[in-house]
């Protein structure tokens, strides 16, 4: 696809950029965007088996960017519209909570398989005021009527990880719009009402399809079958809508207006509620929410768990995310002095995937929703136990066998639960953000997998979150801690995260999408930027590589694929694949600027003034 021939059919897109945002910022935003149609042409002719091995989301291209740089605020998101509105609402006065909402919104319209309102998410919240950082827990619950046997046929067959997604059945109760409320009502400073404005002018007047939706789009077989989402997303002829062409979504608008009007109540009671229910109970594969489930969700606010590296003080989502383990990564790496090596040596390479390996063989046992179960949840993280763990670190040799998981000192006695069975592929958004006080929010919001259970309901897609839980309840006379049961919250990945200096002022915010695999995506920004003195961008755009207790993963397509046979010979188990993050990440520079960066897999920018 030519440029010109893309310029020509985004010539309507260029109005919307202007009633979006800033006058000035329209020309660069398109750029980026019809910039985005060329670096994605190699890429989205890739296999759909390829895609389905080794990501949850499909790669659309590498567009290699430049570090924003700003003095006032940064907003990075994964879509420029997105990025745009955030910057547009703290222009406007708007506080980093304020803008954080408003771009999460528009990710909902322009970023609809990743992450929307008919799903949930984790959000850190730095008041740089009252020098107070908050944990805000938005996560799915499982209806009241849950079975225990829902991964299960009435043959006692396990089912296949699409035949659990596609349907009713594996909808949560969502979490976005309580959480947004409830962080709202502490931090917001314009109205309620005037941060939905931004998703309510693109969705009514349309906005630019962009590379990346196309491709995933075109790739789902299972989401044209769909009568409310072909009709959205697709031709007639069932093709998804082309590259650049505008998408008006008037009922997700409608739902919008209402929610902005009478706030989160407009969507877990009354019609929309019932209309959300309908779609769950009415579904292939039909689910058992009711209108009771909705009305009775509460979001929660929990203590941040907290861990020191270096001189520096990490800080990340507590239960039900597994952020604690990118923790226990990093305490393991404290002990070895990563700053003496290149990023990209044979040495890092061994020490940080050994590492990860440790904190994953953790992650599978010990992590729940807290509500329901006890965890050893300090002992992961005491600088004892992390000691003994980075003495299982050999050095110079690699493993092909799985570690186990260790015993963290406990108050609740014997704390070991059974291994967790869950298929972890959810299809995510981060968004970090930082405004002219300093204040900050590290978000990361999801529908599961992409495109959630293919169900939608008035414009937005329902999650397919309760995939996240295990789907086995007991392993070997052990119950599992992440087993389904009703009003629970299953495990997450998602590991929005703020770093502290010694001083205790703010350094750096930062998180990413891609399944279970955020937990290495962000420990290797965090040493990127800590260990390696990079900036946030050059942090995020290193090459990935980290092992899940499965192996030693290296980037394909990157330099770290070049190492495979040199790990191998380490003793590594070691294979080149997709490794797809969504990181965003902004930085406070000593000075008080503020440098942003955005993935280079993915569509993302960052905007500041």
């Amino acid at each position: 696809m030519g440029f010109t021939a893309t310029q020509r059919r985004d010539e309507n897109a260029m109005a919307i950029f202007r009633k979006t945002g800033p006058k000035k910022s329209a020309p660069a935003m398109l750029a980026v965007l019809l910039g985005l149609v060329l670096a994605a042409g190699g890429a989205l002719g890739q296999s759909r088996s390829n895609f389905e091995s080794i990501a949850p989301e499909a790669a659309t291209g590498r567009s290699e960017k430049q570090a924003a740089r700003a003095t006032s605020y940064m907003n990075a998101a994964a879509n420029p519209l997105a990025a745009e509105a955030g910057a547009e609402i703290m222009a406007a006065g708007g506080s980093a909570v304020d803008a954080a909402i408003a771009t999460a919104l528009v990710l909902n319209l322009v970023e609809p398989q990743s992450a929307g309102i008919g799903g949930g998410g984790f959000m850190l919240v730095w008041d740089n005021t009252r020098k107070m950082l908050r944990a805000f827990d938005g996560r799915e619950t499982a209806p009241a009527g849950v079975d225990r046997r829902l991964f299960f046929d009435a043959a006692g067959r396990r089912k296949g990880f699409m035949e659990a997604v596609v349907g009713g059945a594996s909808v949560g109760v969502p979490g976005m719009l309580r959480m947004f409320e409830l962080v709202h009502a502490d931090y917001g400073r314009l109205p309620w009402a005037t941060l939905f404005q931004p998703a309510i002018r693109l969705a009514e007047a349309g906005f630019p399809v962009s590379p990346r939706l196309h491709a995933l789009l075109e790739r789902d077989q299972q989401l044209r079958q769909m009568p409310q989402a072909r009709a959205l997303f697709y031709t007639e002829a069932g093709e998804a809508k082309p590259v650049g062409s505008l998408l008006v979504n008037a009922p997700f608008a409608a739902v919008l207006r209402r929610v902005a009007a009478e706030g989160a109540d407009a969507f877990y009671t009354g019609q929309i509620a019932a209309d959300i229910v309908a779609a769950v109970r009415n579904a292939p594969n039909p689910g058992g929410m009711s209108l009771e489930d909705l009305s009775g969700y509460r979001a929660r606010e929990r203590d941040p768990v907290c861990a020191p590296y270096r001189v520096y003080r990490v800080c990340t989502m507590p239960p039900p995310s597994s952020a604690v383990n990118m923790l226990q990564t990093l305490g393991i790496l404290s002990h070895f002095d990563l700053a003496q090596l290149a990023p990209l040596s044979p040495e890092a390479v061994h020490l940080v995937a050994q590492a990860s390996r440790l904190g994953y063989a953790d992650r599978d046992y010990y992590v729940g929703d807290p509500d329901h179960v006890r965890m050893p949840l300090e002992g992961m993280t005491e600088r004892g136990y992390l000691a003994g763990r980075a003495k299982l670190l050999d050095p110079a040799r690699g493993s092909t066998t799985p570690a186990a998981p260790g015993e963290p000192p406990s108050r609740h006695g014997d704390a070991r639960f059974g291994k967790d069975s869950a298929i972890e592929l959810p299809s995510t958004t981060h968004v970090s953000t930082v405004d002219a006080a300093r204040n900050a929010v590290a978000m990361t919001v999801t529908i599961e997998n992409v495109f959630g259970s293919k169900q939608m309901v008035h414009g937005f897609l329902l999650n397919n979150q309760l995939t996240d839980f295990s789907a086995e309840a007991e392993d070997n006379g052990r119950l599992v801690a992440n087993r389904i049961a009703p009003g629970k919250r299953p495990r997450s990945s998602m590991a929005p995260t703020v770093v502290f200096n010694a001083d205790g002022s703010l350094r750096l915010v930062v998180g990413s999408p891609g399944g279970s695999r955020i937990l290495g995506y962000v420990a290797q920004a965090v040493i990127g930027v800590l260990d390696w003195q990079l900036d946030i961008q050059q942090a995020i755009s290193l090459p990935h590589y980290l092992d899940r207790n499965t192996g030693l993963e290296l980037e394909e397509g990157t330099a770290a694929a070049a190492l495979a046979e040199t790990m191998r010979a380490r003793g590594h188990k070691a294979s080149v694949i997709e490794l797809n993050s969504g990181l965003q990440g902004i930085e406070l520079r000593p000075d008080g600027s503020l440098v942003g960066g955005a993935d280079p897999r993915r569509e993302g920018v960052a905007v500041g003034r």
